[in-house]
């Protein structure tokens, strides 16, 4: 194996993190946040990942991501002779991968609120909002314990 100084690793031994990074909430802020290479996403850990304003999530809804996440590598499954990119082809995804990632974006979504999201620009909105909230907690928190 030859690898690049561009991967990372995450040890995710209940496939929670997959369910995260594979929700339409993750990939809104990895294009708003991240850079891309040529037309492609470029992931980074300390950019997107590391401020990626995920909430702390109840037990229950945690198992729902990682069910979701489970659904998206099932459908995926149906059709072991397809690349990754045939099977988010928009013009092709089959059926059961769309209800998977759907499933999915409901479990993550309800971690921001618990109204449906409309579109990605609202997701967006939200994202923007919680990470100036966690940010400006933060500081708060520092700015008390130098006093």
């Amino acid at each position: 194996m030859i690898s690049g100084d561009q991967n990372f690793t995450a040890v995710d031994p209940d496939e929670y993190l997959f369910g995260i990074v594979s929700s339409s909430m993750f990939i809104t802020w990895q294009k708003a946040i991240g850079g891309r290479l040529e037309s492609r996403l470029r992931f980074s850990n300390t950019v997107v990942w590391n401020n990626f304003p995920l909430p702390e999530v109840s037990e229950k809804l945690r198992a729902e991501i990682i069910a979701g996440g489970q659904a998206v590598i099932d459908a995926r499954n149906l059709h072991p002779e397809r690349s990754l990119a045939d099977h988010y082809n928009p013009l092709a995804m089959s059926p059961e991968l769309l209800a998977a990632h759907r499933k999915l974006d409901k479990a993550v979504d309800r971690a921001f609120r618990t109204r449906p999201f409309n579109s990605n620009e609202e997701r967006l909105q939200t994202l923007f909002t919680t990470y100036l909230e966690m940010t400006e907690n933060d500081a708060l928190i520092k700015t008390k314990r130098r006093r």
